[in-house]
């Protein structure tokens, strides 16, 4: 598998990387049961995907489990998704970069990048995991879990418990939030304004 990079709303993603997104509003009722959903979720973030090219192709976890979707001319618009991402409707919050600040060689990286992907594909048809405490499984996949799992294997840990309560039992669930406070990561600011890299 090759490495790809592409543009997303201005900012750079390149295969492994992952796509963080907050529920909005939704006038359809599956975009309602996510919205609800997220409000359940601690943070912004509610939800992840994994770039993994070429173009705007990536793998998620939603209601009909792991999936493949296409990010078209380079803007997030959940409203062109949503057939194709089983009716979510979410806005772009920006990216996280699980390898960033690691201190790895390209040559390392692109490694762990391929990895990354070729894990994630490999799962696409998985069903959909109701059971968050259960994080080690692959027989079936939420959507932070996907890349936990996906990273985990190269000894990147991405349950990191940052950003999110420190509730009794909840030690084992991998929150879209603490994905996105544990790894170096960029907002998206849609008024043009400079974001730096958290």
């Amino acid at each position: 598998m090759d490495l790809f990079t592409y543009v997303l709303n201005g900012l750079l993603v390149e295969t492994g990387d992952i796509i963080c997104t907050s529920n909005e509003e939704g006038e359809i009722l599956p975009g309602q049961f996510w919205r609800l959903l997220g409000r359940l979720v601690p943070g912004p973030v509610d939800h992840v995907a994994v770039y993994v090219g070429p173009g705007g192709r990536c793998v998620e976890v939603g209601g009909r489990g792991v999936v493949i979707f296409e990010v078209e001319g380079g803007t997030w618009r959940a409203e062109r998704m949503v057939k194709q991402r089983a009716m979510l409707a979410d806005r772009f919050y920006g990216v996280a970069y699980p390898l960033q600040g690691r201190g790895l060689s390209r040559a390392e990286e692109a490694v762990i990048r391929v990895g990354v992907a070729g894990y994630c594909l490999a799962q696409v048809g998985k069903p959909y995991n109701l059971n968050f405490l259960d994080s080690d499984t692959e027989a079936a996949f939420y959507c932070s879990q996907l890349p936990y799992k996906a990273y985990i294997r190269h000894g990147i840990d991405l349950n990191t418990g940052q950003g999110v309560p420190n509730l009794p039992g909840t030690a084992k669930i991998v929150f879209p939030q603490e994905i996105w406070s544990g790894c170096a990561h960029v907002l998206y600011c849609p008024d043009g304004a400079s974001c730096q890299p958290r």
